[in-house]
């Protein structure tokens, strides 16, 4: 088997499938197993699958697809075809799905039965589609029908600089863009953060709670096992904390991958107790949003097992800073993953001194080449080697990054700088406080205070809550920094990657 190819899929596929490790299991849905021998034979069926839907090499093919067998199937077989998949967040609303896909132009679209319906206005108005492949049936076309009718082919081949796949980010601060990646950007995540960080081994079993369509979970449940001929346990429904603690049963993973709000959750549904399935625990890892310091202690007190705090994006594919196993201070995200190079620059483009807040640039092999159909964007984020990532941070004279928040969340009170993020902690070390949220809100002379949105472990009384938390912010962080008005919601606002939405809190 030729690796030479930088068609990532060879890489990831196909040299598996060429010795050894094709009969081992790669994939795992409830009682249905995909070997590695069977994901090549499956992919390579897709190139002959796109001729007869009249697709060809650099044409799109979205993918609104459940974490299903098909995912990976489909995934890889673009590669191989070298037709540009284009994974979708799956809990989007129909005007997004037709913004999208009039974006991207996508010729194909694979969708989950269970999706169809919500996909149907999108599926409608679109006027590139060519065919539309129903996984698991339901659909004019069946996924797995055509597929079958489909002869299997060699991968083609292709430049590891070559465009390979689109991720949407996840628009946590409004519309959606297109993130072109490419195919070497794949493999440099997984033999730096994959191997270096986590040391995945062949006997690993990985279970993300975070979905495939999601760059952290692209890399967490597809490339970082599949690199080493690991397992990967899929779980189509919704994470919630008693799904996620029945996969734990039935999988006892070994790596276990999850965003702050699902571990805040776990440790509020388990209170205390640690269920079955976390005997062969060895590795957690939280991205999506900065970890909490109370949440990270709290879980590492109930498992046994450190909670790695990481940063990511989907610009740059994975997690680029980092806890270290063994290695971990919670509060922090870290230092620079390998691979990486990180700076911090304040306003005027300057580097910042340690203390200092600045915003957070990084330097690494897994950038995107650009967003599509947004050259201003494009421009303002990529900078050459460097790529700002519109994260604030805090370096701390031993070097860790400390986060104070998203550059449009940062906010002024009496002339000082506060983030959000170091409120919301203080917040959420309070025993009552399952999640919040803060944000700056004008007060009676027009100046900016801070105001928190918490949502509550249990009832309480109102008429004397609000007061304690306030003190109980200004003994942890400061007294211009508690938040002047609080309001217990049910729910905070987040894409369904996790990430608090602000914006629609401002």
């Amino acid at each position: 088997m030729d690796v030479a190819n930088g068609n990532a899929a060879a890489y990831f596929v196909d040299r598996h499938a060429a010795g050894a490790p094709a009969e081992r299991i790669a994939f795992r849905q409830g009682d249905r197993r995909l070997s590695y021998g069977e994901l090549a034979r499956r992919s390579g069926q897709m190139a002959e699958l796109y001729r007869r839907a009249g697709l060809q090499p650099e044409d799109r093919a979205a993918m609104l697809v459940l974490d299903t067998l098909e995912f990976p199937v489909i995934f890889w077989g673009s590669l191989k075809a070298g037709v540009i998949p284009v994974p979708l967040n799956t809990l989007l609303g129909a005007e997004l799905y037709q913004a999208i896909l009039a974006d991207s132009r996508a010729k194909a679209l694979f969708v989950s039965k269970e999706l169809l319906a919500a996909a149907g206005p999108a599926i409608d108005s679109s006027p590139h589609l060519k065919a539309v492949f129903a996984v698991g049936g339901g659909g004019a076309l069946d996924f797995a029908v055509e597929l079958e009718k489909s002869a299997p082919t060699a991968t083609i081949e292709a430049s590891a600089d070559q465009c390979a796949f689109w991720l949407y980010s996840s628009g946590s601060t409004g519309k959606p863009k297109g993130v072109r990646h490419v195919h070497g950007s794949l493999r440099a995540t997984a033999e730096g953060y994959g191997a270096k960080v986590l040391e995945m081994t062949a006997d690993d079993i990985v279970y993300s709670a975070a979905k495939l369509f999601f760059a952290y979970g692209l890399g967490n449940a597809m490339t970082f096992p599949m690199a080493v001929g690991a397992t990967t346990v899929l779980l189509p429904a919704r994470p919630t904390p008693e799904a996620v603690l029945q996969v734990m049963a039935s999988a006892r993973p070994t790596l276990f991958f999850g965003v702050p709000t699902l571990y805040a959750a776990l440790l509020a549904h388990m209170d205390g107790r640690l269920p079955a399935g976390f005997d062969r625990l060895r590795r957690c890892v939280s991205a999506g949003e900065a970890l909490p310091a109370e949440i990270g202690k709290g879980w590492n007190a109930l498992t046994g097992v450190e909670a790695l705090d990481g940063v990511g994006s989907t610009e740059m594919l994975h997690i680029f800073l980092t806890n270290y196993p063994g290695d971990v201070v919670y509060g922090t995200s870290g230092v620079a993953a390998p691979g990486y190079e990180l700076r911090l620059v304040d306003e005027r483009g300057a580097d910042a001194a340690d203390g200092e807040i600045g915003e957070l640039l990084v330097k690494g092999d897994s950038a995107a080449e650009g967003y599509w159909n947004q050259r201003e964007n494009s421009r303002a984020t990529f900078e050459g080697h460097w790529t700002r990532t519109g994260d604030k941070y805090q370096r701390r004279a031993d070097g860790r990054y400390v986060y104070c928040g998203r550059t449009d969340d940062m906010f002024k009170v009496g002339g000082i700088w506060v983030a959000p993020f170091e409120v919301e902690q203080a917040i959420v070390s309070h025993a009552d406080v399952l999640e919040a949220a803060v944000v700056a809100h004008r007060d009676e002379h027009g100046l900016d205070k801070p105001k928190a949105f918490v949502v509550l472990k249990r009832p309480v009384d109102a008429k004397t809550f609000a007061a304690e938390l306030q003190e109980h912010v200004k003994e942890k962080v400061g007294k211009w920094k508690y938040p002047r008005w609080v309001e217990v919601v049910a729910e905070l606002p987040k894409t369904a990657t996790g990430k608090i939405q602000r914006f629609k809190l401002r």
